[in-house]
């Protein structure tokens, strides 16, 4: 099955192509064609399994675009209410419609402006309720949404929930997303919900098949030095690493900054303004490694997130589940890869067995493994780069002084040995650069000679050199290693 067999909005559908989104997911293909016939639905879904897409692909693709608030969707957290509203602009931008962010912590003003213009609104309860009883607000939406139900009954929002429908329009139709279904959600559903029809995802398909799930076995002591081995050996374009507590985030942050990553932390401590700006530079790629408590488990979607790294095992396995869904999003692949202690093992078989997934145990590369492993990297990338005019200019100009072959080695050599400097690629150099680390190798070449020749010969000596890690070593982000992998065994 494909997006095309939901008869969507052609606009609705182009922006879905756009997306970059392949295939639907389980609760897509349940729920898009319910909606689409206007039928009021509850439906249980773990975060991670495409709901977003769920419930806004068929209510935008059934809005007029008429100037007046269509849609209201009502999340649990601001974080989530911004990832929310980003998603569905992405996907109604080209149908005209535009979505408002409502939460507190702002001022009211601009919230109430940009209400005014959109054609979705997507709001925390506490702010809805304040901005809907104060009487700034008048909302007719025929959409309801409520997402993450279960999480906003857990932050004590039922009351907050019951009001807010006393000033909506009868005539609605309403739809309820949660990952569980106790008493009271039931009962709520009851309450708000007229006749609904029912999705419910089963825990085989509650963790995304598109996501493989590791887990690592180290002492509590190891869990620094085995995190930024995996980080290295893994290469992630762009990871989380879920933690606990708060003053493990800061922590980490500053244990990894002092690594030379790029990276920024999320929790519950920091001041609004803070946590955009550090969610816009995690999503526009300003940072390559994002620290966060379960606070952004549930309101982080990035759709490019290669890796998720749990520091400690979460809690419980909901927790886990919320966890992972930040990779393998949008129809693309992930990791999930787990730190666990010994002790901590029959956790691992608890979650295996509640989310009907097979964790696979793995070893942490050793010094050797992740150095082999950039090799590999370099050498696929070397073998799919694209040769320029500029670049045959340069090996011309060369091969006055050189050989073709000496040129090769040299230029394998600074790759081998530097991997990068200056925080670029050595493949992605400018021509004085390359030149004047050619200039640099062949200074180090006669040095090597003169040293080999009282040492066994060049050869053996500069073999040597290369088996103790290859020099300074830095990676595609920039970052220096140390010499031979310093104190990461």
């Amino acid at each position: 099955m494909t997006f095309q067999d939901f008869n969507l909005k052609p606009t609705i559908l182009a922006a879905v192509e756009e997306a970059g989104f392949k295939e639907p997911s389980p609760v897509q293909k349940e729920a898009i064609p319910l909606v689409l016939e206007g039928h009021d639905m509850i439906a249980q879904a773990q975060t991670g399994t495409g709901k977003t897409a769920a419930f806004g692909l068929p209510m935008m693709s059934m809005m007029e675009a008429d100037g007046s608030v269509e849609g209201l969707v009502i999340v649990p957290t601001r974080e989530l209410a911004m990832q929310v509203s980003d998603e569905l602009y992405r996907f109604g931008k080209l149908s005209g419609l535009k979505t408002a962010t409502v939460y507190g912590g702002t001022a009211y003003g601009k919230q109430i402006e940009r209400i005014k213009q959109a054609s979705i609104v997507v709001a925390t309860p506490g702010r809805l309720q304040d901005l809907l009883m104060s009487g700034k607000i008048k909302l007719n939406p025929k959409f309801v949404v409520l997402d993450e139900a279960d999480e906003m009954l857990d932050m004590g929002f039922l009351d907050e929930i019951k009001n807010i429908f006393t000033f909506l329009p009868k005539e609605r139709q309403t739809l309820m997303f949660s990952a569980t279904m106790p008493k009271a959600i039931r009962k709520l559903a009851e309450e708000i919900l007229n006749d609904p029809k029912t999705v419910s995802i089963t825990k085989s398909e509650s963790t995304n098949s598109k996501i493989t799930q590791y887990y690592y076995v180290v002492q509590d002591r190891e869990r620094d030095d085995a995190l930024v081995r995996l980080i290295d050996y893994k290469n992630p374009d762009k990871c989380i690493i879920f933690c606990r507590m708060k003053k493990e985030v800061d922590r980490l942050v500053a244990h990894l900054t002092a690594q030379g990553f790029k990276v920024s932390g999320l929790h519950g401590d920091m001041e609004q303004k803070q946590r955009e700006v550090t969610i816009r530079a995690f999503k526009q790629g300003g940072i390559d490694i994002f620290v966060a408590t379960d606070v952004a488990a549930r309101g982080l979607d990035v759709n490019d997130v290669t890796h998720v790294f749990n520091y400690h095992i979460p809690f419980d396995s909901e927790s886990y589940v919320h966890r992972i869904g930040r990779t393998g999003r949008g129809g693309k692949s992930g990791e999930a890869i787990t730190l666990v202690s010994p002790n901590e093992l029959r956790t691992i078989k608890r979650i295996e067995k509640d989310v009907g997934a097979k964790l696979i145990t793995q070893v942490i590369p050793t010094r050797i493994e992740v150095q082999n492993s950039r090799q590999d990297e370099l050498i696929e990338k070397i073998a799919n780069t694209q040769i320029t005019d500029k670049a045959i200019e340069l090996v011309k100009t060369l091969q006055h002084d050189l050989d073709i072959v000496t040129i090769a080695h040299l230029l394998a050599s600074m790759i081998q040995n530097e991997n990068a400097v200056k925080g670029k690629d050595v493949i992605g150099l400018g021509l004085e650069e390359v030149e004047l680390l050619i200039e640099r190798a062949m200074q180090n070449r006669g040095n090597d000679r003169g040293r080999g020749r009282g040492h066994g010969g060049y050869r053996g000596n500069n073999r040597r050199r290369n088996s103790h890690g290859g020099g300074n070593r830095h990676n595609r982000n920039g970052r220096s290693s140390r010499n031979g992998g310093g104190n990461r065994g």
